[in-house]
C-alpha cells in the first residue's frame, strides 16, 4: 500500500457502490482517511468493511439533496479529523422514465437535488476550511453527457451533468488563489448500478467493454496524487470499444 496521501481526509460522496466506491477504495489504499456518505445504510455497511479491509474508513448515512444534513456531516468530520483534503461528489442519479414524453417534475427534482444541488452543497460545506487550511481538492463526477448530451441520457441527467461543468470551473476561477483546485471528470460508459436505471439496462457482454469502476478509482487516485500547484480542469474517460462512437447508441456532435 502506498502511504503518498497519508494524513489526508476524503469525503466521498456516494461512497457505497460504483464510481464512488472504487474511489474510496483506491485513496484508502494511498494511505488517505476516508469517509464515506450514502442514502442507504446497508449498502454503507457492505463498503465500509471492504474499504477497512485495505485501510482507515468510516461511514455515514447522508442524503446530499438535503442541504441541512450536509452542513451536519462536513462539520462532523472536520470536528473529528480537524481536515477534508479531498471531496468526490460521486453521489449521482438519473430517471428511469427520463425523456420529456415520460419524465415528471417529481423526478427532474430528484436528479437535480442530488446530481447538481448536492454537489454544490458539499463543495459549499468544506470550502471554508479548504480555504483556512489553503488547501484542498474538489472532484465532481460530470459524465460524458455533460459534453455530448444525448436522448438515452435523457433532459435531466444531461442538464445537471453539463451544470457540473460550471460549478467545477466557478471553484476554480474563485477559489484558485486559496490553494484550492477542482477537476471534473467526465465518464463515458462505467459499468456501475446506474445502468439498471436505464429503460433497457445494457447486456453483460455490453458492460464488460465499458469503463469498470475501478478505472475510475484509479483516475481518482491520479488526480489526487498530482502536485498540489497543478489543476486538472477536465479529464474525460471513454470506452475503448466506445458505443457512441460505434454507432451503437446515439453519436454525439462534434464539441465546439
Amino acid at each position: 500500500m502506498s502511504n503518498q496521501l497519508q494524513g489526508q481526509v476524503a469525503w466521498i460522496t456516494g461512497g457505497g457502490s460504483g464510481i464512488g466506491l472504487a474511489g474510496a477504495m483506491a485513496l484508502a489504499q494511498a494511505g488517505a482517511h476516508v469517509v464515506i456518505t450514502g442514502r442507504n445504510t446497508s449498502t454503507n455497511a457492505s463498503a465500509l468493511k471492504t474499504l477497512q479491509d485495505v485501510g482507515s474508513a468510516q461511514a455515514v448515512q447522508l442524503d446530499v439533496a438535503d442541504k441541512h444534513a450536509v452542513k451536519t456531516v462536513a462539520a462532523g468530520i472536520l470536528a473529528e479529523h480537524g481536515r477534508i483534503d479531498i471531496l468526490v461528489n460521486s453521489a449521482g442519479t438519473n430517471a428511469t422514465q427520463r425523456n420529456f414524453d415520460v419524465l415528471t417534475t417529481d423526478a427532474w427534482d430528484d436528479v437535480v437535488g442530488i446530481n447538481l444541488s448536492g454537489s454544490f452543497y458539499c463543495a459549499h460545506a468544506v470550502l471554508p476550511a479548504m480555504r483556512a487550511q489553503r488547501s484542498g481538492l474538489i472532484i465532481n463526477v460530470s459524465s460524458w453527457a455533460g459534453l455530448y448530451a444525448t436522448k438515452l441520457t435523457g433532459p435531466a441527467y444531461n442538464t445537471t451533468k453539463r451544470a457540473v461543468l460550471a460549478l467545477t470551473e466557478s471553484i476554480n476561477m474563485e477559489e484558485c488563489m486559496h490553494g484550492i483546485r477542482a477537476t471534473s471528470l467526465l465518464p463515458g460508459e462505467v459499468a456501475t448500478p446506474i445502468m439498471e436505471k436505464r429503460p433497457t439496462p445494457p447486456s453483460q457482454e455490453q458492460r464488460d467493454l465499458m469503463v469498470q469502476a475501478q478505472d475510475m478509482g484509479q483516475a481518482i487516485l491520479f488526480l489526487a496524487q498530482m502536485p498540489s500547484r497543478t489543476c486538472i480542469n477536465e479529464l474525460v474517460i471513454s470506452p475503448t470499444h466506445n458505443r457512441f462512437y460505434l454507432g451503437g447508441l446515439e453519436t454525439p456532435p462534434a464539441r465546439s
